[in-house]
């Protein structure tokens, strides 16, 4: 199989002979199909795509690597991203890979540590603004309006085309396109990049029928489902916690076209489906890719889905990448003396 989702995919990517094939052997990530929480949901057909097993332990991997690909290809010597972590850390990989320097602009104080700490020790300058996502975003464009710095944010079209690989693989492990795709909501690249990647997909007669896609938004970060922009958005999510997305009318394209649904669940719901899937699958994964499992469960309760159907949740993150949430929402750690006693009273067995 060749390695990275550029070599693998090319005929489907918008690849010439000039583009770089970089990797870092980002793509391929597992299709888990769910055991437990498949029983205790009445769900047998139930798969998770995790994503956290890319190379910076996110999904933005696959965008990044064509993003910065092009850059290349166009003679850039600089990549700059507004992010709220996992875009800045897959954008200062790639650019430490191939020599780029690399700047993130963040929302001050509102990005999860796991991820801050990879940028840094990537190299890339980091900037973080006094504001939102949605500030540092502006702040970004207007650099890239200004200097010669290839912007590497979703609004970046080859980034879009990255993130259709997953798609694809999708399809390659089940053998057609699933019946539904659940999948968190920030920006919006993502349900695009999926429900462009299926069509194509579906073109190229690689599968016979198209899912219907599923987004969930953060309930205090839901400018999709109100119809709105939310100026101040709030969310333990912070992957998700963005007020105006980039992608928003295409978002909406998608769902309409696939006869799906954007839906948002709360910080609380959020919580309770990362424990649950770390409790029942073994699978850990940060608080917004959790959006989709607990959006799941919404749609399970509200009607909107049998349970029959063949479901795919994409879980967009590594549980790595944002510790400190993950910490404080789970048990607490037991101090004892180290005799048996001690242990034994701990663990309640007498």
């Amino acid at each position: 199989m060749k390695s990275g989702v550029l070599a693998r995919y090319r005929d489907f990517l918008p690849i010439t002979e000039r583009t770089p094939l970089i990797t870092l052997n980002e793509g391929d990530t597992p299709l888990i199909r769910a055991e437990r929480l498949s029983e205790a949901w009445g769900v047998p057909h139930l798969y998770f795509k995790f994503e956290g097993a890319n190379p910076t332990g996110s999904f933005k991997d696959r965008g990044m690597v064509m993003a910065v690909a092009n850059a290349l290809e166009n003679g850039a010597r600089a990549v700059i991203c507004a992010s709220t972590g996992n875009t800045s850390a897959a954008a200062a990989a790639y650019a430490a890979r191939t020599g780029l320097d690399a700047i993130v602009v963040v929302p001050g104080g509102k990005i999860a540590l796991g991820k801050l700490a990879q940028a840094l020790i990537y190299g890339a300058k980091v900037l973080a603004v006094n504001g939102s996502f949605d500030d540092a975003l502006r702040l970004v464009r207007a650099l890239h309006e200004q200097y010669d710095v290839a912007l590497v944010n979703s609004i970046n079209p080859y980034r879009i085309e990255g993130q259709t690989t997953a798609a694809y693989e999708i399809v390659d492990v089940l053998g057609d396109a699933p019946d539904v795709v659940c999948l968190p909501v920030g920006n919006a690249g993502n349900i695009t990049a999926y429900w462009e990647g299926f069509k194509r997909y579906h073109e190229a007669q690689r599968a016979t029928q198209l899912p219907r896609m599923f987004g969930f938004q953060a309930a205090g970060a839901a400018p999709i489902v109100h119809g709105k922009v939310v100026e101040q958005p709030e969310t333990v999510a912070t992957a998700i916690r963005i007020g105006n997305p980039a992608s928003w009318r295409r978002a909406v394209q998608a769902r309409d076209e696939s006869g799906g649904r954007i839906e948002a669940v709360t910080d609380e719901e959020i919580l309770a489906a990362q424990r649950l899937l770390a409790a029942y699958e073994g699978i850990f994964c940060e608080p917004a890719s959790a959006a989709s499992v607990a959006g799941l469960r919404r749609a399970l309760d509200e009607g909107w889905l049998t349970g029959q159907e063949r479901i795919v949740c994409v879980l967009t993150g590594h549980g790595l990448k944002d510790p400190d949430t993950a910490i404080a929402n789970s048990g607490a750690v037991i101090p004892i003396e180290a005799t048996l006693d001690d242990a034994v009273r701990a663990l309640g067995w007498q």
